[in-house]
């Protein structure tokens, strides 16, 4: 008679799995809201809406996102508590956008092979980021995959919702001519083009433990920095009395002239200047490396810019005051024009971007030398 199979033969350890909720629940506990009903382990996140019953026509704001092949230089560098920043930035800044508060997020991670201590460093960061950002962490899952990915192998994913009231929607809807760019630094590649990233490097030989001056730490570190989380900085800066927002672009995949055109209307045009910021040494670092393109890198990577701001003239000071004392350098970048009357021979134009019908950005200039 053959041997038993048990699911532990098949390459899965519960038990494994319970001692990383174990290890992840104090982390838990602070990433929440007093909304949150119950505690972790549920088969469901509960949240009381309740508080829904105040707004007088609430929408809700959904969003789910990864953190791409990131995870890749994680596993290569065996720390895994920075990456949940890059994972609660990609989803809660997308659902601040619109105007919405995020209000719970739950995550998921699927992994070749449950290490209790890695699990728990992941978890850990996706809770300092929610509560960063103010929102609840309400539930995950963590799915053990043997024979699908390798044993330190993991992939996370995450989906959170937010709350608007109707008449607060931000959007192309209240783009103007005459409104002003703003632009809100990023804290380096955040999340996107790693895979262009990794490939310059592999070509050109470069170890993740080699150090970079114009990093002043090593390739490793400079690439594995936690993407900024903005949402909740942005959120209170959307309910400020004295700052009248219009649109907001998470610059993400696509780069800043695709993400902008998004929240802009078809009649209008949107002119940014590169002369008005100097992209951190990491971009112009993978440029030369792997002499790739402007116009592919801009496409890419967020080139130092994480978000974008569009607000009338008049609300350019209070809003740069109010991001710059929350620690976010931001500076006018461009200015919305009637897409009728506007000369668009000066620099290379992007029209709507990702199936939205939206407005047209060019982007002209060149950086200032660093």
């Amino acid at each position: 008679m053959s041997e038993p199979i048990t699911y532990a033969a098949a390459g899965v350890d519960v038990e494994a799995g319970d001692k990383a909720v174990e290890l992840m629940k104090e982390s838990v506990r602070r990433a929440t809201r007093p909304e949150v009903l119950g505690g972790l382990g549920g088969f469901a996140g509960m949240f009381d809406a309740s508080a829904l019953a105040a707004y007088r026509r609430p929408v809700l704001a959904t969003s789910t996102d990864g953190v791409g092949t990131k995870v890749a230089i994680a596993q290569a560098l065996d720390r895994h508590d920075t990456i949940g920043f890059d994972l609660v930035g990609m989803v809660v800044d997308d659902i601040v956008v619109t105007g919405a508060e995020a209000l719970f997020m739950t995550d998921y991670i699927a992994c070749g092979k449950v290490v209790p201590e890695r699990i728990a460093a992941v978890v850990s960061g996706i809770a300092a980021a929610c509560e960063q950002a103010r929102v609840a962490l309400v539930g995950g899952e963590t799915a053990e995959h043997p024979g699908l990915l390798d044993p330190d192998e993991y992939d996370v994913a995450g989906a959170a919702t937010g709350v608007v009231e109707h008449d607060d929607v931000l959007g192309p809807h209240r783009v103007r001519p005459g409104d002003v760019v703003l632009g809100l630094a990023s804290s380096g590649l955040h999340s996107n083009g790693y895979s262009l990233v990794r490939r310059v490097v592999a070509h050109a030989g470069w170890a993740l433990d080699r150090h970079v001056d114009e990093f002043g730490r090593t390739l490793g570190e400079e690439l594995l920095e936690p993407t900024r989380v903005y949402a909740a900085d942005l959120l209170d800066l959307v309910r400020a009395d004295v700052v009248d927002v219009h649109a907001l672009s998470h610059v993400t995949g696509g780069g800043l002239a695709a993400n902008l055109a998004r929240v802009l209307p078809p009649e209008v045009h949107a002119r940014v200047d590169r002369g008005c910021w100097t992209p951190p040494a990491v971009f112009s670092t993978v440029a030369d490396l792997g002499s790739v393109p402007r116009d592919d890198l801009e496409r890419t990577l967020n080139m130092g810019v994480g978000f974008a701001a569009v607000v009338p003239a008049d609300a350019v000071d209070a809003a740069t005051a109010h991001l710059t004392g929350r620690g976010i350098d931001t500076w006018v970048m461009g200015e919305v024009f009637d897409a009728s009357t506007a000369d668009l021979a000066l620099g290379e134009v992007v029209r709507g971007a990702k199936g939205v019908e939206g407005g047209s950005v060019e982007l002209v200039g060149d950086h200032p030398a660093a």
